[in-house]
């Protein structure tokens, strides 16, 4: 038996100093004591590494875009509000380009001087439509062999037939009809024919000469007796710039009756 003495305390290891010995009836089991977190301590050897989150800097305010430039266009001998807006594709046309620069064309714009300089916001221009970009794709069909899925058809219109009209008043004002309706300018057959017959019984060559018109020296002329500077202002694109062609005589007259009292078919007297 040894001899008693003072016992010296065995040293436990690191690991055996975070252990406890439960009780199990006659076994013990040793579980780990699980010692609170210590801000700041080292991490353990092997253990994964978690790096610290990073606050992103905010992103910056995007900056405000510049208000659309403006161009100007000087007027030329022969231009019309309306051939204007159609050359420049302004969005509403000649009205929109006439209250834009209302204070230096004036009171008619039917009469716009060589020289004036017009304003032209570039945010007024149409915008050309984008064009869709078709989409393939292919189905598989087995090992080795595939075939292409059918795209959706792009329905095409068919070409519009050119039609033939009549050289005379009955064409002439269904063919004025047909451009008026690609334009958005109203009017019906009956309407037309009435005030052609009262001004110039259907002579697309007829004109006053004794008139308050003829006296200041721009005379009514065509079916539908219409001054210069009215058939300038209000021409419709796609038609002659001969005042004394039917069809663009009748045209530009009801797209001026359309703008002062509705459409042609309100005007029942001289107007």
């Amino acid at each position: 038996m040894p001899a008693h003495g003072k016992h010296r305390r065995p040293r436990r290891s690191p690991v055996s100093r975070g252990l406890a010995l439960v009780g199990t009836g006659g076994a013990a089991l040793t579980l780990p004591l699980i010692a609170p977190a210590v801000a700041g301590a080292a991490p353990v050897s092997g253990a994964p590494q978690i790096a610290p989150q990073t606050l992103a800097a905010p992103a910056a305010p995007a900056a405000a875009k510049a208000p659309a430039a403006a161009q100007t266009y000087t007027v030329v001998s022969g231009d019309s509000l309306s051939l204007i807006a159609h050359k420049k594709g302004i969005q509403g046309g000649w009205k929109s380009l006439y209250r834009a620069n209302k204070s230096v064309v004036g009171d008619n714009p039917s009469l716009i001087r060589p020289g004036i300089e017009l304003t032209i916001r570039r945010d007024s221009a149409k915008a050309a439509p984008a064009k869709a970009k078709a989409k393939k794709s292919a189905v598989s069909t087995g090992k080795g062999s595939s075939a292409a899925a059918a795209a959706p058809a792009v329905a095409k219109a068919a070409p519009i037939a050119a039609t033939n009209y009549a050289d005379n008043l009955d064409g002439w004002i269904r063919e004025s009809l047909a451009i008026m309706g690609q334009h958005g300018i109203p009017g019906t057959y009956d309407g037309i024919l009435r005030n052609v017959m009262r001004e110039s019984s259907g002579n697309p060559q007829a004109i006053n000469l004794w008139d308050s018109n003829a006296a200041a020296g721009t005379p009514s002329k065509g079916l539908l007796q219409v001054i210069e500077p009215t058939f300038l202002a209000y021409h419709v694109p796609g038609t002659s710039m001969d005042l004394f062609d039917p069809v663009a005589n009748i045209t530009a007259a009801c797209n001026y009756a359309a703008d002062r009292y509705g459409s042609i078919d309100n005007v029942n007297s001289a107007y």
